[in-house]
Parts: C-alpha cells; structure tokens; sequence
C-alpha cells in the first residue's frame, strides 16, 4: 500500500491548477508518495488516485457550529489533583469554571474539561468521581464557549451531554468502553478519536513503531472505521494522532513533520502538543508552564499543514500567535 502526504503550502504565490488542501487556508500541487519499503517519491497532485484526492480537497464540515475553515483553539480545562501540568490548580468547580471562563476571553473556541489525568503513569478514576467533577464546571461554563468533554467513558460522555457539552475528546478513540460509541451515536455528537499505544500507565515504557507516521495513520483508519461502524456519521469525527501518547521525542517530532498526511483520511485534525514533555527536552524548560514558546513553535508547525484544532494550555499566548501568523501568510490583520 502506498501513502500520499500532501506537501502543504500557504505562499500567496500559488500556481495555476493547485488544489485546495481540506478546505482552508493550506494549497498543494505535490504529494509525496511513501512506501513501507521506504520509497520516496514526488507526485504532481493530478496523478494521486481520485478517491484519495477528494478526501484530501473536501472542506471539513462544521464541528458544533464551528467551521472549519479557519484554525481553531480548544482551551484545556483540567477538573483534577493529579494533571502532569497543572495539576492541582483547578481541581476545586468554582476555579476550574474561572480558567475556563478566562480562556474563552482569552480567544478560546473550545474548552475542554477534564476529570482524569491521562499523564503517563496516571491510575483510572472511577466514573462516578469523574463525573463529580467534571459535571458543575461543564453547566456552568456551556454559555461561555463550545464545551468539550474529555473523557474515556460513556457513563461519564453521556451525563456530560446532558449538562451542557456539544463535543466528546475520547483519549482511546473507542478502545476503553466501546460504549461510548453508542453514546455519541445517539446525541448525534461529533467525538474526537485519539491514537495512544497501550494506556496511560504503561505507555511510556517502551514505545515502539515499524514507521510511526504511517502505523499512526493505519490504527486511526481502523479506529474511524470502528467509529462509523458503531454509528457514529462521518461529519461528526474528528482525528488526532496523539502527541506524546505511547510515542518517544522521536516520534512525536516524526508525526509533526508529517502532520499533513492525515488530511488523507478525511477527517479535521486536532493537535494536542501543549507543554508536552519533548517540548521542555528539546526546547530547555524543566518546568512544563514554562513551554508556551515551544508550544507555539508546534502549533505554527501544525498550522502550516492545515490542521484545524489545537488544544493548548495558554490560550492567549497561542491565539497571538495564531493572528500574527494569519497576518503574515494570509494578509488578515483582524
């Protein structure tokens, strides 16, 4: 089986006959063609198969209203003691609905509330507990932004639904309760699928891939296929290769160079880099608050490849960023 990585592109300097890479800001006239055997190549884009093209140039629907046509920001909100980056900070509903409330101004078009840690190492927490904290800040922060649930169980997705938020970030995509699936199915809520290598408390050990930006691309294949078979419609999935999920710095830093070649499935992208360890090796910053600079030099990474959604932490720092960017590359200066 080939794979086809669109080589994006946002020069205004754009020639006649390039496509349109998912419907937004990014064009494409190349792709290159990798192989499991290793082969390289340079294709002209007309020369991909049809089937592949289309998925690669088709606009991305809406995601709970929110087009897709231009980058999106979704602010972490972390209900819990135990998160690997702040931790602790907003276990308590009344800070937990201020953070998120301070992101929102901040720029935020997605607060994604959490009540378990998934850090490398970190224990499950029973569903009842999850759902204890993370309920009141999601009722009280759904008129603040498009509210997110990020969470691996359906008994905790479906009650979230309930109180107010529009969108599931399943960490498994599907793989710790296969339920979950019929939750989204029947809220007709779209629900994000995320590659990790084994779960939280071991995936660290010993990550190992035969070529980690195609396995990555294959197991998302195979998880949306799973999602659709479920009942889940296709314009509600969204993808996400899962930085630092099972992954070492190595291949976090392969999947990032190689963000583009996930358009080919179809889907948005998310990207969720924020404060990620490799961040603080590469980029010398022990402390993981200290690492927005480093966060944004790998969302403006993920921004040059068209990937839709990014999940961060400092909201205000990355949506700065953002606008210079589309000020430069695009010529908006709102």
């Amino acid at each position: 089986m080939d794979y086809f990585r669109p080589i994006a592109m946002t020069d205004p300097a754009r020639p006649r006959g390039a496509r349109v890479l998912a419907g937004g800001w990014c064009w494409f006239d190349r792709a290159e063609r990798l192989g499991r055997d290793g082969t390289r190549e340079i294709v002209a884009a007309g020369d991909l198969p049809a089937p592949l093209l289309d998925r690669l140039c088709l606009p991305r629907p809406a995601l709970a209203g929110l087009a897709l046509d231009t980058p999106r920001v979704m602010g972490i909100v972390n209900v819990t003691p135990d998160s690997f980056s702040d931790g602790g900070r907003f276990d308590r509903a009344e800070a937990a609905v201020a953070q998120g409330r301070a992101l929102a101004a901040a720029g935020a078009d997605i607060l994604d509330i959490g009540g378990e840690s998934t850090r490398p190492g970190a224990a499950d927490v029973p569903a009842a507990d999850e759902a204890a904290r993370v309920l009141p800040v999601i009722a009280a922060l759904a008129d603040a932004a498009v509210v997110s649930v990020d969470t691996r169980k359906a008994a905790v997705a479906e009650a979230a639904l309930a109180a107010g938020a529009r969108i599931v970030n399943d960490v498994s995509a599907l793989t710790y309760d296969p339920a979950l699936a019929g939750v989204a199915a029947k809220a007709d809520a779209p629900l994000c699928l995320m590659h990790a290598q084994g779960r939280p408390e071991t995936m660290q050990d010993d990550p190992r891939y035969e070529d980690v930006l195609l396995d990555v691309y294959d197991a998302l294949a195979g998880r949306v296929a799973a999602a659709e078979a479920a009942g889940i419609a296709r314009d509600r999935i969204v993808i996400d290769p899962g930085i630092g999920f099972g992954k070492t710095a190595a291949h976090n830093l392969a999947l990032v160079r190689g963000l583009s070649l996930f358009h080919g499935l179809g889907y948005p992208v998310l990207l969720g880099v924020s404060r990620k360890r490799f961040i603080g090796t590469i980029g010398r910053a022990e402390a993981a608050d200290a690492r927005a600079p480093g966060t944004l030099a790998l969302t403006l990474a993920g921004l040059a490849q068209g990937v839709q959604i990014h999940r961060v932490h400092d909201v205000s720092e990355i949506v700065q960023g953002l606008l210079l960017w589309q000020a430069v590359t695009q010529g908006d200066s709102r």
